[in-house]
């Protein structure tokens, strides 16, 4: 099966907006990547899936490193710069500062950070695994740092912003799912 781009079942598929900052063969970039997963606590590891073609792989290819700025809810415009752009063409850092944005050099590794990034990763790869037309990369988070900014989301080709909060279960309701969990235990557990 093949669900592509733009594909109507995967575009229901809701996201964090990762910037992925690279330096390598293709210079400073920034990509727009939704396929970013937290995998491990401890260490703390994160998996990023990018199609071979891009640059950005080149760049992580040669480099092994990587930086992830998940953009704030004002980044909208980075975040359609990075994803609709090639570094093989244009020099999207160039582009982003001329319209005000702000990049700073990352404290452990040898990429540029985005300013005002709702939270920011910087990596080292640890695995990669080739996953179809993509590659996974496992990295190890070297260092973590927040802005306490909301988050900028992607779903269904169209960003957002968290809104609207949907409580949890009552402590009534809880209790009863508890019970009905008790009642179907399995008897090896």
């Amino acid at each position: 099966m093949e669900l592509g781009w733009g594909n109507e079942t995967t575009k229901l598929m809701s996201h964090n907006v990762g910037l992925i900052t690279s330096n390598g063969p293709f210079g400073n970039n920034i990509m727009t990547c939704e396929w970013i997963m937290r995998t491990s606590f401890n260490p703390a590891i994160v998996a990023v899936s990018i199609a071979k073609p891009r640059a950005t792989y080149a760049n992580i290819m040669k480099t092994k490193e990587f930086g992830i700025s998940f953009a704030a809810y004002d980044q909208n415009i980075i975040a359609s710069v990075s994803g609709n752009n090639s570094a093989k063409i244009v020099d999207k850092i160039k582009i982003l500062e001329e319209l005000g944005f702000k990049f700073h050099k990352a404290k452990k590794i040898n990429v540029l950070m985005v300013e005002g990034a709702a939270v920011k990763f910087e990596c080292k790869i640890i695995k990669r695994i080739p996953a179809g037309d993509h590659v996974i990369f496992l990295a190890e988070i070297l260092d973590a740092e927040s802005s306490g900014k909301t988050p900028l989301l992607y779903h269904a080709g169209k960003f957002y912003t968290t809104g609207e909060i949907i409580q949890k279960p009552s402590p009534e309701g809880l209790e009863k799912i508890r019970e009905i969990i008790m009642k179907h235990r399995k008897s090896s557990a």
